[in-house]
């Protein structure tokens, strides 16, 4: 979890990898509509937000309740308020862990300008870090500094969880 161009869905994908579980990418849950305002500069608002968290809740409990995956499943999505963290996990009906990747806004920002092929702008960011909501010691959350490597990142994932990867 995190703001647009902490690293999320690097960090999944190297998770999924390292733990031969499926990966879910957040963005791909959006609708035609949502992606388009984004695309224009629009930060989305809860209404926008709700149906699909559903959906992505869904699809994570769908994929960790698999066939063959020890019931696991690794997402990347921004789960920036911990009433969308609760959704997914209502959602999910699996016990979720949040990971939350944190850097320098200025590090975000450059992130965000060098990166191609993605609908949402670099002006979206100040909205994505007036709305995030720091996991209170109540959630199942660890916050990492996304400055580090995605492989040192996901050992530490990984260590944290206690899980051993598959041989």
């Amino acid at each position: 979890m995190g703001v647009s161009g902490s690293g999320k869905s690097t960090l999944a994908a190297c998770l999924a990898e390292r733990l031969g579980c499926p990966f879910l990418e957040g963005d791909s849950f959006h609708s035609a509509t949502s992606v388009t305002k984004m695309r224009s500069g629009h930060p989305l608002e809860d209404g926008d937000r709700w149906p699909w968290l559903d959906r992505l809740g869904a699809a994570i409990g769908d994929a960790a309740s698999g066939a063959g995956h020890g019931g696991i499943a690794v997402a990347a999505c921004s789960a920036l308020k911990r009433v969308y963290r609760e959704r997914l996990s209502a959602a999910s009906a699996v016990p979720l862990a949040f990971v939350l990747l944190e850097t320098m806004p200025a590090e975000i920002a450059r992130r965000l300008a060098t990166r191609e092929g993605h609908y949402m702008p670099a002006s979206l960011l100040d909205s994505q870090l007036a709305t995030l909501e720091r996991p209170g010691p109540d959630e199942h959350a660890l916050t990492l500094d996304a400055g580090r490597t995605p492989d040192a990142l996901a050992a530490d994932v990984v260590a944290w969880l206690g899980i051993a990867p598959p041989a």
